[in-house]
Order: structure tokens, then C-alpha cells, then sequence
């Protein structure tokens, strides 16, 4: 299986593609070797189920990066911007305004690079006026990224490991949201001091212009439809219809069409569908393609033999290499990564009667580090070809470099100590 996904990538340069190959791969091998009674018509069924495991999820991406499109496409991101710009003289209030925009979009899907497509560009034109460089305007972008698919309410992770440990996701926001907000403050100061922003004037006359009808009304309204609908899911389960998430962001949807105040057609909406089938379909392709692999390494015992080998190491040497192992799975496997190594992780610790809600947050803070890491790379090279950065990748490894590493021992802190962040949940 290994040998098909190194061979797949390389030449096909696709880790979709490579992570089903080398799931069919590892059918035919087990077929070959007799492992778990695998034959043609069991090796079929395992993939076909393989690929509707995460299909919940794909559709999930689907509805709320449609919903985070079609927001942005009312005018409503451009229009907050223009205002902070032209209101606020402070470089860090901007700079923090910029960091928690783009960890909204991020936030509400799951996905970083969704962050990435819908406001990289903006944000970094925004950063770059406040006097940071290509490199540390393109680490500002990769790092909020990585953090806002981290972040609440939506940490594909950590809802993977749940799934696969029989857990709830309940008891997650303060645990992951605390040390994003601590390592996205020295983030902000990190890449920012020392620089010096552009005059207002200047920002304001290279900013695209906002819609003339936009108001705070219209900019408000389908964010809070969404944040009502799922406050209510979560705090009155019995007195409101299941909604689902997907449906939730369809709402919410619908709610920012009303609210636009340019005359879209349904051929301009078309067209936003359209594009954001485009945007979020290596997305989809990677969970689903991870759902197949996943699986069919739970059919021929290899899922079993990598995490027992990982987790029957003496404890400290799972506390050095977390940091190494767990990125570069994440480079590897995406997010097949919280099943291959976050389940077991999991089992682990509630062994050792650790908490385990602490120890799943804390392992799904670490996984978002491998996003800038081969074969992969998915947020780390939308980030590159968005913001424009002409240097080397090795460069831009170097910039991320360091607040990658305080959140990752943040988040290691948290799987070696989690008794003493259990006051967060």
C-alpha cells in the first residue's frame, strides 16, 4: 500500500487519486495473502462502503462553503473590511480583524483551504498594506487557516475521532478555542512587529468597492440565523425539529441571498454553485478517497498494526514523536489521520485514566500542522498560489516555523498534563 501511494504521487501528482489507489492496492493484496476473507466481491463492497463513510461529511463541505461563497459574494466581507480600514488607525486591531476573519469561514466548514479560496486574497492585500512582507503575509494566511479548521464548531478531527472512539462531541469549544486564541495573538505580534502600514487613503483607493445598500443589518442577518439555529440545536435538542448541520448552512444560505443588495440573478447564483463545486472538491475528493483507504486498512488489519505499533511504545517515546509522526500522517492521509492515529491516541490515554475530550482536542490541535507538509500540502500550496509568494517553499516553512511550534507544544502539553485543562471543558 505504501509503495502505491509513493508511486501514485509521484507520478500522478494527485493524493486523492494516490490514497485510492493504494487502497485498491491493499485489497489485492489481502485477496493475494488471504487476509480477513477477502475476495473480489468483498474487496468491492469494502471500498464502495469505504466511500460513503465520510459522505456525510462531503456534504457538510458542500453546504457551508456554498453558504460562506454565497455571504462573501453579497458584498458583506468586502463591505466589514472597508469599514475597519476606514475607521480604525491601530495596525494590530487590523491585523487581529484580518486574523479573525479568516478564521470564520474556516471555522463553519471544517477546512482551512476553504479559508484559504474565500478571503486569502483580500487578507493578504489588507496584511500587506500594514507593512508585512510577501513571506509573512503568506504565513499570516497559511497560520490562521490551520487554525480556523481547528477551530469551533466544526473540527473535522476531532469529529472523526469521536465517531471512531464512541465518544460525543460535546465539551470541545474552550479546549480548542483558548490555545488558538493564545498562539493566534503571538502569531499576529510574531509576523507583525516591526512593520509599518500604508496610509488609509492608499488602502482605501486599492480595496474593492463595497455595495452602496450594504448596512449592518444585512452584513448581520445570516450569521446570526446560523449561530441561532445552532444555539438551539444545542440548547433545546427536544423543542426544535434535527436540522443538521448542511441544512442549517442552507438556511442560512437562503437568508444571505435575501439580504443582498445587488440584483443576482439565479444564473449569478448558478455560477457561485458552480464555483464552489470547483473550490471544494479536492476537499471532498480527499475525505471521501480517505473513507475507502481507511477502510480497507480496517479490512486487512493494517489500521489495527500501525496504531497498536504507534501506541505500545513507551509512553515518552509517543510524547517525542507526536510531533513528528502526527503532522506527517496528516501530509500522508489528511484527514484520514484522526482514525489512523487520533482513535487509537484516544484508547490510549483513557487506559491510563486521562480525559480523554482533553487528549482528542489536543491531538486535533496537533494534525493541522501537517497541512504545509508533503505529499499534500493542500493548505500550504492554496495558501503559496493565492497570496502570489514568488520564493522558495522552504522559505515559507521557515516563516511558519515557530508558531507552528508553540502551538504544537501547546497541544502536547495538553496529551501529556490534560488534568490540567479539564477546567475548559
Amino acid at each position: 500500500m505504501v509503495a502505491a501511494f509513493v508511486l501514485s504521487s509521484i507520478f500522478l501528482k494527485s493524493p486523492e487519486i494516490s490514497m485510492f489507489l493504494s487502497a485498491v492496492a491493499g485489497t489485492i493484496a489481502g485477496m493475494v495473502m488471504g487476509i480477513g476473507d477477502l475476495n473480489v466481491t468483498r474487496s468491492v463492497t469494502v471500498l464502495i462502503e469505504g466511500l460513503f463513510t465520510n459522505f456525510d461529511l462531503a456534504i457538510l463541505f458542500i453546504c457551508a462553503s456554498l453558504f460562506v461563497n454565497v455571504y462573501s459574494h453579497t458584498g458583506a466581507m468586502t463591505a466589514v473590511t472597508r469599514k475597519i480600514v476606514g475607521k480604525v488607525e491601530n495596525k494590530w486591531v487590523i491585523l487581529v480583524f484580518m486574523a479573525v476573519f479568516m478564521m470564520i469561514p474556516g471555522a463553519l466548514t471544517g477546512a482551512g483551504s476553504v479559508s484559504v479560496f474565500v478571503l486569502g486574497a483580500l487578507v493578504a492585500t489588507v496584511v500587506k498594506y500594514m507593512g508585512l512582507s510577501d513571506r509573512k503575509a503568506v504565513a499570516f494566511v497559511f497560520m490562521f487557516a490551520i487554525m480556523s479548521a481547528a477551530a469551533p464548531p466544526i473540527n473535522l478531527w476531532t469529529m472523526l475521532i469521536t465517531a471512531g472512539a464512541n465518544m460525543p462531541y460535546v465539551g470541545f469549544t474552550w479546549l480548542l478555542l483558548v490555545p488558538l486564541v493564545v498562539v493566534g495573538a503571538f502569531t499576529i505580534i510574531y509576523l507583525g512587529w516591526g512593520s509599518k502600514r500604508d496610509s488609509k487613503e492608499k488602502i482605501l483607493a486599492e480595496l474593492p468597492e463595497a455595495p452602496e445598500n450594504m448596512n449592518w443589518i444585512r452584513i448581520l442577518l445570516p450569521l446570526l440565523t446560523l449561530v441561532v439555529l445552532i444555539l438551539l440545536s444545542l440548547y433545546t435538542p427536544f423543542s426544535v425539529p434535527v436540522f443538521g448541520m448542511p441544512l442549517m448552512f442552507i438556511i442560512a444560505t437562503v437568508v444571505a441571498m435575501f439580504c443582498n443588495p445587488n440584483k443576482a440573478t439565479a444564473k449569478d447564483y448558478l455560477k457561485v454553485l458552480n464555483d464552489t463545486m470547483e473550490q471544494v472538491f479536492p476537499l471532498v475528493a480527499t475525505v471521501i478517497s480517505v473513507g475507502a483507504l481507511v477502510n480497507v486498512m480496517a479490512a486487512t488489519g493494517v489500521r489495527g498494526l500501525i496504531g497498536i505499533t504507534f501506541i505500545t511504545m513507551p509512553v515518552i517515546w509517543i510524547y517525542i514523536l507526536l510531533l513528528v509522526f502526527g503532522p506527517f500522517s496528516q501530509g500522508c492521509l489528511s484527514y484520514g489521520s484522526a482514525i489512523l492515529i487520533g482513535v487509537p491516541l484516544v484508547f490510549m490515554m483513557n487506559t491510563r485514566g486521562m480525559d480523554t475530550t482533553v487528549v482528542c482536542a489536543a491531538v486535533s490541535l496537533i494534525f493541522p500542522l501537517g497541512d504545509c507538509l508533503p505529499p499534500s500540502r493542500i493548505v500550504g500550496r492554496v495558501s503559496i498560489d493565492t497570496v502570489g509568494f514568488k520564493g522558495t517553499y522552504m522559505e515559507f516553512l521557515k516563516q511558519i516555523a515557530i508558531p507552528c511550534l508553540i502551538l504544537g507544544l501547546i497541544a502536547l502539553l495538553m496529551f501529556i498534563r490534560p488534568m490540567w485543562f479539564t477546567f475548559l471543558k
